[in-house]
């Protein structure tokens, strides 16, 4: 076994996947737990996730955020998902590292997510978004010869697992994504309005 197949990282996360869920989110894989603040997906406080969701639903950005802390309200989030109806899960079960750090640029994907089998745990789900990049490549592996990849902001249509999908492309929610957070909730905000959440 090469000193790189020891470095392989299994998701330390279930998918989350709410009964009634109507789009599906995957970004790449979680940071090192390092870097978390809670148990949950986007766990990383320099990650501007749940400053967009905050700014799309509630216009503030600091709604899911514990600012005197430095970190998230971790069942609040849960709540609101649940009620809204969105997944979340990663485009990847296993990765290595090429560097100890968060970035999707040394992230060597092992085994992408069997995305149809997700798929099959929410039925009424017709939209797929990926955060990123990498998200979106990843992705790309298991849809049917032929799809489109999405360009940032925008969607491609295709029929995977026995359904019409819509599959969108947002910008990164790091923090390395060189644009503000603001100007990243209005391409987020269009995806939810799209896909009925707002």
């Amino acid at each position: 076994m090469s000193e790189l197949e020891n470095k392989i990282e299994t998701h330390p996360l279930k998918p989350f996947l709410p009964k009634n869920a109507k789009l599906l989110m995957l970004g790449s894989f979680p940071p090192p737990k390092k870097r978390w603040k809670m148990d949950f997906y986007y766990p990383n406080f320099q990650n501007d996730m749940w400053k967009i969701f905050g700014l799309c639903f509630f216009n503030d950005k600091n709604h899911f955020i514990d600012t005197e802390n430095k970190t998230f309200k971790e069942q609040m989030i849960f709540d609101f998902l649940n009620e809204k109806g969105i997944a979340i899960f990663d485009t990847a079960e296993q990765v290595i590292r090429l560097a100890g750090n968060a970035s999707d640029k040394f992230l060597k994907i092992h085994q992408t997510t069997n995305i149809e089998l997700l798929l099959n745990q929410i039925p009424q789900c017709q939209a797929i978004v990926t955060t990123g990049d990498k998200a979106t490549e990843t992705l790309m592996l298991s849809m049917p010869e032929g799809t489109i990849k999405p360009i940032i902001g925008q969607f491609s249509e295709t029929h995977y697992a026995q359904r019409d999908l819509k599959l969108y492309r947002m910008p990164s929610t790091s923090r390395a994504y060189p644009l503000a957070v603001e100007k990243k909730a209005e391409a987020y905000m269009q995806l939810f309005k799209d896909t009925g959440l707002l």
